[in-house]
């Protein structure tokens, strides 16, 4: 699946990672290392069935703060993310509003694409379809059938051929994964939390009320692929990411990050199925970011109380200020979208871009060493993605309080850097 362009990001003089991230697993500050010179990283993607709100754009910035802070480390960096383009979801609004589910998918996808070069935010290495990996999600699901963490239950709705669900049971007997032990939630917790997020804790047939579903059995009326063995049919939801991560990252990976509202079931059971597979943990590090709301609820497709990033930029809102107003937030933080902070932060940007006006360009020669600024920003970074202190410190050198580096060229580079926020605009 085709991605969007990378901002240019700077290369700036490589300093140690001394990273500390909040592993939701452990509930507690982690050090983070990327080994052998090489940083994992896989965020949960879009399900394309509406525009791109400021919930989406929040995790998506704020991960793009993981691999900025990598890069600066002189870290290579191997960012995939994926795309849900076959879900419930997506057919149903396909349905509601007649539009054929392949069109909307990737109508609703090349905005998103548009949103994320607005934003600067830098293309992952892998961008990839979820529907394009099902040949890969059959093998697992039958792997998963063959070792006994995969089950059979009668569809007498299908077309054809049974549903696929997974064990947990099975799961905890023959691995180290237990349930809860990826989102951190308690037994009762994840009870309230399945048929929220989409799980079917009544379907007749089932083992245990929260065994998720693998491979859904062709319906009337549905697509549906080749599943070989299993049949007719397509993929759950969580299979999909844990079988995309498999294949084009590390085992385990180094973080995987995603909006707080995949804590469960989503990263849960992704994490199980790739477990339960080959035996081998998913990631190393569970790293989730906050939910926006509006007016004091969630933002929303279901709710319909969204922010669209893309009705901003039509409104003529610089997409730097949305930048400025998310980093304004720390990334596990939940808050609500206001008119008024976006101005303030559009107000910010302005002070920093005025003090980088009033900078002398004395060039950018640093005999390779990193200033100040730097070592200003990639500090509050490291500190479990910083961002508010990072933009703290860039208050302080507008101020004149934190020296600026060799020059307006020099800080710059620092900024955009690991910020991605363009001054010279």
């Amino acid at each position: 699946m085709k991605s969007w362009t990378s901002p240019d990001v700077p290369v700036l003089p490589a300093l140690p990672q001394t990273l500390q991230l909040h592993d939701t697993s452990r509930d507690e500050l982690v050090g983070v290392v990327a080994r052998e010179g090489l940083g994992s990283l896989y965020v949960c993607g879009i399900t394309p069935y509406d525009a791109t709100h400021l919930g989406h754009a929040n995790t998506y910035v704020q991960f793009d703060l993981l691999v900025r802070y990598w890069r600066a480390c002189g870290l290579e960096v191997n960012y995939v993310q994926n795309v849900t383009d076959i879900d419930d979801p997506l057919l149903e609004r396909a349905e509601a509003t007649g539009v054929d589910w392949r069109e909307l998918a990737e109508e609703q996808t090349d905005l998103f694409r548009r949103d994320m070069d607005a934003l600067e935010i830098i293309a992952p290495s892998s961008y990839l379809g979820a529907v394009e990996f099902i040949p890969a999600v059959v093998e697992d699901v039958e792997r998963l059938v063959e070792l006994g963490t995969g089950y059979r239950v009668p569809a007498p709705d299908a077309v054809e051929g049974e549903d696929i669900y997974f064990d947990i049971v099975a799961a905890e007997a023959s691995t180290d994964w237990r349930l809860g032990s990826i989102g951190n939630f308690d037994r009762a917790t994840m009870e309230q939390l399945f048929p929220e997020r989409g799980g079917d804790p009544d379907r007749a047939g089932k083992r245990d009320p929260l065994d998720p579903l693998l491979w859904r059995a062709h319906r009337e009326g549905e697509p549906s692929w080749d599943g070989s063995s299993l049949g007719a049919g397509r993929p759950g939801w969580h299979i999909e990411c844990s079988v995309i991560a498999r294949r084009r990252l590390p085992a385990p990976f180094t973080v995987q990050g995603g909006g707080s509202d995949l804590r469960f079931p989503h990263h849960e059971f992704s994490a199980a199925h790739a477990t339960a597979a080959d035996g081998t943990a998913l990631a190393e590090t569970y790293l989730h970011s906050g939910m926006v709301g509006l007016e004091g609820e969630k933002m929303s497709k279901s709710k319909g109380n969204l922010v669209l990033v893309s009705t901003l930029r039509a409104a003529g809102v610089d997409p730097q200020a949305i930048r400025t107003l998310l980093l304004t937030h720390h990334y596990a933080e939940d808050w609500s979208y206001t008119d008024a902070e976006l101005t303030a932060s559009a107000d910010r940007l302005s002070r920093w871009k005025q003090a980088w006006e009033s900078t002398p360009d004395v060039g950018t020669e640093t005999d390779g060493q990193p200033e100040d600024l730097q070592y200003a920003l990639q500090s509050a970074l490291s500190q479990n993605l910083n961002a508010p202190a990072a933009l703290d410190q860039l208050d302080m050198w507008a101020a004149g309080h934190l020296a600026a580096g060799t020059g307006r060229s020099r800080v710059q580079q620092v900024v955009q850097a690991l910020l991605g926020l363009d001054l010279s605009r």
